[in-house]
């Protein structure tokens, strides 16, 4: 008997994304990466609109094509998302799909359709409410885990950015079957430019998980100047008030990039980061790191940069402090975090995701891997 042929043609891609969070910059950027392998994108936009800059961004990679679909964790009923497979399956068949790739684990359930499914972890309310509140998920959030087991379970492959946040997805859900680690990547080029006294964050501040309120009262204590860029209100009415920090609202990406590309030293607070681009970009800024003493940033940047306290704001305060003070250890960690940031390349990643989509495509669904 002669054995099947393994399916080369990767073809055309359903990729799910949204305007509000990293999600955005993931799908871009990866999609550019897997251009260069053949793959065409078509992005299913889901939740609040994206700006006519980042709608023109995404056309000139792909296709747009923006959904009347909310984000799960932008609902407060699990009814509100039970069209979502209705009009996922309506698109893989209008655009000719060959395979769904998912940027939320809610989006696979009761999916049905014939050709693989690849879901990734980028966050979730379940793992949130453990690194952030210490707690599991609130009994009217509970239809949160139920749907995110639901598309873990339907998925062909799970992916999740790093080691970290596998484990924690394997603690809040138990085993997760073909659960294996992608890391994420940065189409941002290492630059540097004339580097000033500062020190710079960028994240969503309205998010408790990004810890901006440390960060703050932080910037009460540094030598130098902080300035925080990114939104302090959220789409449900969250809001952090910067008192001592620099605030520049809500920045585009290019933008955020060129301050970053200024700043001597970049600071991160955040307790829950399943992987954490800004770091990764300051990485390629040659800035300096002072970030967060939690999981996913030892083992991303163990070594090069400084680790804080993130529950304390004037352990952050005097490794900035120290920072600015010692230039020689400053340039060093910069050297040292550039040279790790070549780890996280959109090709290693384009590379990771063009095998596993073979695999997929082939037939060979995968086997339950011990992401650690």
């Amino acid at each position: 008997m002669t054995a099947p042929a393994i399916q080369t043609e990767l073809g055309r891609v359903l990729m799910t994304v949204d305007a509000v969070g990293g999600v955005w910059r993931y799908a871009l950027d990866l999609a550019i990466g897997l251009r260069s392998k053949g793959v065409e994108t078509v992005f299913a936009g889901f939740g609040p609109r994206p700006s006519s800059g980042q709608m023109q961004e995404a056309e000139a990679i792909g296709t747009l094509v923006w959904l009347d679909a909310p984000l799960d964790w932008l609902v407060d009923d699990e009814k509100a998302l039970r069209h979502i497979p209705r009009v996922l399956n309506d698109l893989v068949g209008r655009e000719n799909i060959d395979l769904v790739h998912l940027n939320l684990p809610s989006q696979a359930a009761r999916l049905e359709v014939s050709v693989p499914v690849v879901v990734v972890s980028h966050s979730c309310v379940v793992t949130w409410f453990a690194a952030v509140r210490g707690q599991a998920v609130p009994d009217d959030w509970q239809w949160q885990f139920r749907l995110n087991r639901k598309g873990f379970d339907r998925a062909d492959a799970v992916l999740s950015p790093s080691h970290s946040h596998a484990a924690m997805l394997r603690r809040a859900y138990g085993p997760i079957e073909g659960l294996q680690v992608v890391p994420n990547a940065s189409r941002v080029d290492a630059h540097s430019v004339g580097k000033e006294d500062f020190v710079f964050g960028a994240a969503r501040w309205w998010d408790d998980g990004k810890n901006g309120a440390v960060l703050d009262a932080a910037a009460g204590h540094t030598e130098w100047p902080m300035v925080m860029a990114g939104a302090s209100r959220g789409p449900n009415g969250q809001y952090l008030t910067i008192r001592n920090a620099v605030h520049r609202g809500e920045l585009s990406h290019r933008e955020t990039m060129a301050m970053m590309s200024r700043a001597s030293i970049v600071a991160s607070p955040s307790i829950y980061e399943p992987f954490g681009l800004t770091a990764l970009e300051a990485a390629r800024s040659e800035a300096a790191l002072v970030l967060a003493d939690i999981p996913t940033y030892r083992e991303l940047w163990e070594d090069v940069a400084l680790f804080a306290d993130p529950g304390d704001p004037q352990a952050f305060a005097d490794s900035i402090n120290r920072l600015s003070r010692d230039v020689a250890l400053r340039s060093a960690l910069a050297r040292g975090a550039l040279v790790r940031s070549r780890r996280y390349s959109l090709q290693a990643q384009a590379d990771a995701v063009t095998e596993l989509y073979l695999r997929l495509r082939s037939g060979n669904r995968l086997a339950l891997t011990a992401a650690e």
